[in-house]
This record gives C-alpha cells, structure tokens and sequence, in this order.
C-alpha cells in the first residue's frame, strides 16, 4: 500500500495521509469483471478521458464521487465493495469538520 503526503488545502488533488488509498486493485478489478484490456478500454467504458485513469493509478488523482457512482453503475459493484476494493473499509464517509469550520466560523 501506499502512503500519499498530506496536505491542509481543501480540494488539492493530494490524498490524507492517514488514509491508506491504493486504487489499483480497485482498478484491476474492474478490467478484470467487465473482461477489458488495459486501462485505456476501461476510460471507454467509463467514458473518462484516459488520463483520468492513468492519474487515478498513479496516485496523481483521487477516485471522486461521480466516478464511483459511475464505477458502480458499469460494474453493478456496490459502493461499499468499490470502496473496499482500493483500501477504504469504513462504515461511512465524511469529509471532516474543516467545511463546518468554514460554515459556521
């Protein structure tokens, strides 16, 4: 597993270090159940751009709502299982208390 530096700046396309994220057995995963290729034919059947995937392996790019949901729909995986599959095991999601801050304070 990996270990992606941290950072304090919302919306950076840097992951918590805390977290341990590995995408790539999620994405494996995916080549594998919809009998693709490579990770070009799986931007396809996402309808990403291939460099999204390419990042996303790389640790370059986090794995974002939309393109889980979109994962999900293509594979007709859970989230939960998706979430699963790259490392992420808990019961639920939360973005943390830093946009409460920004709301309230």
């Amino acid at each position: 597993m990996h270990t992606i530096p941290a950072t304090s700046a919302p919306g950076n396309n840097v992951i918590n270090e805390l977290a341990t994220y590995d995408p790539n057995p999620l994405l494996d995963s995916l080549i594998e159940k919809l009998h693709l290729k490579n990770d070009a034919a799986l931007a396809r059947a996402l309808e990403v751009a291939p460099p999204v995937v390419s990042k996303i392996r790389h640790h370059h790019m986090p794995v974002g709502a939309s393109l889980l949901v979109r994962m999900q729909e293509t594979s007709h995986l859970t989230v939960r299982e998706l979430r699963a599959l790259m490392g992420d095991h808990r019961a639920k999601f939360r973005t943390g208390d830093y946009y409460l801050k920004q709301k309230n304070g």
